[in-house]
């Protein structure tokens, strides 16, 4: 904890990141977050999106596992922006001095107005996203800044989907993690647009339904869907995380 105790310095992968995230409002990443990056092959070696991107873990877990990879972290909400800046500049974050940015830009954007704010058509090889997926309904935070990272709005899958779609390259990667509620409007968002889609359910225990999903298809694929077996994060009892959840969870390994 800092001496500034509207924020934490959160250590990520064993110590090999850290990120300065919101202690009482805002959006604060943790395991989601370490999951959504695993999608990415730890041989990648490309540019990446973090769509929505908050403080920056997702992305700055990929340089974290990926070497050769860059990332520009995309977040719409100022408040969230300034974190990620903060985050990119910790001593401690010296290693990926280079290899990303930060983008202040709104994901729904479409057409020249995308371009314009800098999510320009063709330009990733890959893009990751967690987009916002408690429902309207759903118990309301009165964090206003919490409630733009978390709460979906209409048609928003269709919206995220849309901006990877315009600015990842043929045969391009996407990997998104959501809730199973979400998937149906994530498969009609993805269709024509993704394909050789892979489905991972993420299940808090053996004998639990899935609490996650996490999907990965290929811009412009025509093979067919696969659901791979689930990413169990704890034993059937007690709270310790199962080895392959610590693996992923501390950039050990990726998922597939």
């Amino acid at each position: 904890m800092l001496a500034d105790a509207t924020k934490t310095k959160d250590a990520f992968h064993r110590g090999r990141f850290y990120l300065l995230q919101p202690a009482a409002k805002g959006h604060r990443s943790g395991v989601d977050a370490m999951i959504l990056a695993s999608v990415v092959p730890t041989d990648f070696a490309g540019r990446v999106a973090d769509l929505g991107a908050g403080a920056g873990a997702a992305g700055l877990a990929v340089l974290s596992r990926c070497n050769g990879s860059t990332a520009v972290l995309i977040e719409r909400s100022e408040f969230m922006t300034d974190f990620a800046r903060s985050s990119l500049a910790l001593p401690e974050n010296s290693a990926f001095s280079g290899r990303a940015e930060v983008l202040r830009a709104d994901v729904t954007l479409t057409g020249k107005t995308r371009n314009a704010a800098g999510l320009t058509d063709n330009s990733f090889d890959f893009v990751i996203m967690n987009p916002p997926f408690n429902q309207p309904s759903d118990r309301a935070t009165p964090d206003p800044v919490k409630a733009e990272a978390h709460v979906m709005t209409k048609d928003m899958m269709e919206k995220w989907v849309r901006t990877a779609a315009a600015i990842v390259k043929p045969g391009g990667s996407i990997g998104i993690i959501a809730r199973p509620t979400s998937i149906t409007d994530l498969l009609d968002a993805l269709e024509g647009r993704f394909g050789g889609l892979i489905i991972v359910p993420v299940q808090p225990r053996p004998q639990d339904a899935a609490i996650r999903i996490v999907i990965k298809g290929i811009r412009g694929s025509r093979a067919g869907l696969s659901l791979h077996p689930a990413l169990v994060l704890h034993h059937e009892t007690g709270n310790a995380f199962t080895e392959r959840a610590i693996a992923i969870n501390n950039g050990l390994a990726s998922l597939f």
